[in-house]
């Protein structure tokens, strides 16, 4: 095999050596219950709030905003179940969209079961949803919209600043995926009026199992875990102090080294897609054009199976995914690939390359030639 090149940074992203030097106290020498009254446990307890004061900063939030959890599935858990129970009596309706990641849509399937309307807009051939369709499908008893940032499998960012707006004037809660935008994107809680956001570490280079949630000053959300009276009262469990201070870190460095990165990224991705498009017959960009995350390319290549493609590449020493880490293996083709109307003689063919900061021209320039040769192959 070749020298390995990753473009699967939407899956997860290597955590980097300054993250990890950062962890390593906490996990022998440091290793202190934040919980506990003496020295060691106090210790971890002012990283912790230190790593708190970090996060918030990010999204020009206050530190009373900030609960830490074990990554984006439990925050999309717990924003959209316990927002939902914590509303009922006002109504039971909810709006989302028919490309949300899987934590949202089966945390929706749950709680239509237990009685509540679920509404899932449906997007364009790009992945956009219009503020005018939030509009249209605002009832009476709703109480809550989840909407995510940008799609994980196809990039394309969405109207959030317009869609907070109207669930501002309506008076109903909005809660946004943020998981692949957040240190992507600069997300001012300021200028972006959501009350919900949810991120996750090892999606920005910080380790798996932490990710945390932003929750607005005034909103009352019950535990989604209960126990102990961590996390002020609303998310019961010792706190992984090592994986918080991780977290802090990478989010610090990519905060503070996010337009040079983004740029790069958006240049790389934009060179991928113009010589896909010029250099490979029948091939299809899914997603927005242009309305998408820097490092995100999807495309569909007319008459194969992009399983094979896969194969073929990590033979070749390229990763790449086929859409969601979350389900790979589970379907043919992905329902954000159907949602978007992908033509059935393409969407079988979808394959998912990612960069990141590090990605260099010369790994664009390798899987390039990986795809233009194992494309050919699998054509015969």
């Amino acid at each position: 095999m070749s020298k390995q090149i990753y473009l699967d940074n939407a899956a997860t992203t290597q955590m980097s050596d300054a993250v990890k030097q950062a962890m390593e106290p906490y996990l022998q020498e440091n290793y202190g219950n934040a919980s506990t009254a003496y020295s060691i446990g106090e210790d971890a307890r002012r990283e912790l709030e230190k790593s708190r004061e970090v996060i918030a900063a990010t999204l020009h939030a206050k530190t009373s905003e900030i609960y830490f959890t074990s990554g984006g599935s439990e925050s999309d858990n717990w924003a959209v179940k316990n927002i939902a129970a914590a509303c009922k009596k006002k109504g039971r309706h909810i709006i989302t969209t028919n490309i949300e990641h899987h934590a949202i849509l089966n945390s929706c399937e749950y709680l239509e079961k237990l009685g509540y309307d679920v509404t899932y807009l449906e997007v364009d051939g790009d992945g956009l949803i219009s503020p005018e369709q939030v509009m249209d499908a605002i009832r009476p008893d709703t109480t809550l919209i989840s909407v995510m940032f940008a799609n994980n499998e196809v990039g394309t960012i969405e109207p959030i600043y317009q869609i907070g707006k109207i669930a501002r004037e309506k008076q109903i809660l909005f809660h946004t995926d943020a998981v692949q935008a957040y240190a992507q994107i600069p997300l001012s809680v300021n200028y972006y009026p959501v009350d919900l956001l949810s991120a996750s570490a090892h999606k920005f280079h910080g380790p798996k199992g932490v990710g945390f949630l932003y929750i607005r000053d005034g909103i009352d959300i019950p535990s989604f875990i209960h126990g102990g009276s961590q996390e002020r009262g609303k998310r019961a469990g010792t706190e992984n102090v090592a994986g918080i201070v991780g977290m802090a870190k990478a989010a610090e460095i990519a905060y503070g080294n996010m337009r040079k990165r983004v740029q790069k990224e958006i240049m790389l991705r934009n060179y991928l897609i113009e010589r896909v498009m010029h250099e490979i017959p029948d091939a299809k960009l899914n997603g927005h054009r242009s309305v998408r995350l820097p490092g995100n390319v999807n495309f569909s290549f007319k008459g194969l199976e992009g399983a094979s493609l896969l194969i073929l590449l990590d033979e070749d020493g390229i990763c790449a995914s086929g859409g969601s880490a979350c389900n790979t293996g589970e379907e043919r083709i992905s329902y954000v690939i159907k949602a978007l109307g992908v033509p059935e003689e393409y969407a079988p063919g979808t394959i998912r390359l990612t960069l990141c900061g590090d990605t260099t021209r010369a790994d664009v320039d390798a899987a390039l030639v990986s795809l233009k040769r194992n494309i050919a192959i699998l054509r015969g």
